[in-house]
């Protein structure tokens, strides 16, 4: 069998532990055997990154710009035992957060339904896709330790040399302080790509922040995105029949366990993290969800939305079986595939894509599956699959 031509190569994005594993087993088992695959290459690993002082990262997203398209493994964000465990220069920041401001995007999150996987949540009958603005806030934070009494400040100083300064605390003992920051217009890109999605799924919109404490940060983005909205999409929104509704985050929550699901709810960018856990665990699995940036000028860049699953990384190097969920590594494959089939007209790349979707949710329906799966389907008599025996089962169904 001859196999699926790419016309123009997406990037990819390697990674760590357990999920870097999983990642060559995909390739060599669901995607090559299929397709001619054609991708730039990138090692995110963690040892790679400190060895180019992290320069990797900033290069594969500036290939992401050029290519439009790009898959990412999921990787390590070091903290204090990582840099000692890893020998490291310094704790890196997170390459997903140095990847999201480079593209100026919003990530789409949303739970991956299957036949026998429940909602935790019983009234939730369809998916809850969770918009997280990708930029700035905590993820690219400055930090300090305060060693001892002293005051801290914020200062502005503009181009022209003016000064102005608010004071942040008066320390009377040792402390920390940290700084965030984001941009207008980086609030508004998020906000034209959450209605934008909104009117193509043809669902409402809700956006959830704290403007009640955070009364000029916070404030600003309920504010910018009603401001967009009334100028550019209500119309819209109103001949799609679909709402848009801004509300505090804390009621957000409550309303989103009473709700039905079938929404898009846009977060701040750390909200977006949490929920979007919450919301995939409820579904399912965190390994049950898709992932996909979205850049202002028609960029993406799809990835799992789990960690590295490093628990299971150390029994894999102790030669032991593991039982690891690949399935939103798998879609975020097929999401990029699909993507750059899509904007190269080529329909064979598109189909290939969502039939490895559907084989890989066959397995799933049809009882067998990994281990987190197990525990909580509906299915009597699971038959809990290796990692490598779950791939293997999809890629029968393939052949």
């Amino acid at each position: 069998m001859s196999k699926i031509q790419m016309m123009t190569p997406i990037v990819e994005m390697d990674g760590d532990e357990m999920t870097h594993i999983l990642w060559g087993m995909i390739k060599e088992k669901l995607i090559r055997p299929f397709v001619d695959l054609k991708t730039v290459y990138y090692d995110l690993g963690l040892r790679h990154r400190d060895e180019t002082n992290d320069q990797v990262t900033i290069d594969a997203a500036n290939a992401i710009k050029q290519y439009k398209v790009g898959v990412k493994c999921a990787t390590i964000t070091p903290n204090a035992a990582r840099v000692e465990e890893y020998n490291l220069k310094q704790m890196w920041k997170s390459p997903n957060g140095t990847i999201r401001a480079a593209l100026d995007g919003t990530v789409f999150r949303a739970p991956i339904l299957v036949k026998g996987i429940e909602p935790c949540v019983k009234n939730w009958k369809a998916p809850i896709t969770l918009a997280r603005h990708a930029y700035g806030d905590v993820y690219r934070n400055s930090e300090m330790a305060i060693p001892g009494p002293g005051k801290v400040e914020l200062v502005y100083t503009s181009a022209s040399g003016h000064e102005e300064r608010i004071l942040v605390h008066e320390f009377t003992d040792k402390g920390i302080v940290q700084g965030m920051h984001n941009r207008i217009s980086s609030i508004e890109s998020f906000a034209r790509s959450c209605f934008s999605f909104a009117l193509d799924l043809g669902q409402d919109l809700w956006f959830a922040t704290k403007d009640t404490i955070s009364k000029t940060y916070d404030q600003t983005f309920k504010l910018t995105f009603q401001r967009i909205f009334d100028e550019e999409y209500a119309e819209q929104f109103k001949e799609a029949g679909i709402e848009y509704f801004y509300t505090l985050i804390d009621d957000a929550v409550a309303r989103v366990m009473k709700s039905e699901g079938g929404f898009i709810w846009a977060c701040k960018n750390y909200d977006g993290d949490v929920m979007s856990d919450m919301v995939s665990s409820a579904f399912g699995s965190l390994a049950m969800m898709t992932s996909v940036l979205v850049s202002p000028d028609g960029c993406y860049e799809y990835e799992a939305a789990h960690g590295t699953v490093q628990k299971h990384y150390y029994k894999y190097l102790d030669g032991e079986t593991t039982s690891t969920n690949s399935v939103a590594t798998i879609f975020a494959w097929t999401g990029a595939l699909a993507r750059i089939g899509t904007i190269n007209d080529n329909s064979d790349l598109v189909a290939f894509a969502h039939t490895l979707e559907e084989k890989t949710l066959e397995v799933i329906a049809e009882g067998h599956m990994t281990g987190d799966l197990a525990r909580i389907t509906t299915i009597s008599n699971p038959e809990v699959l290796s990692s490598e025996a779950f791939l293997d089962a999809i890629a029968e169904k393939m052949a």
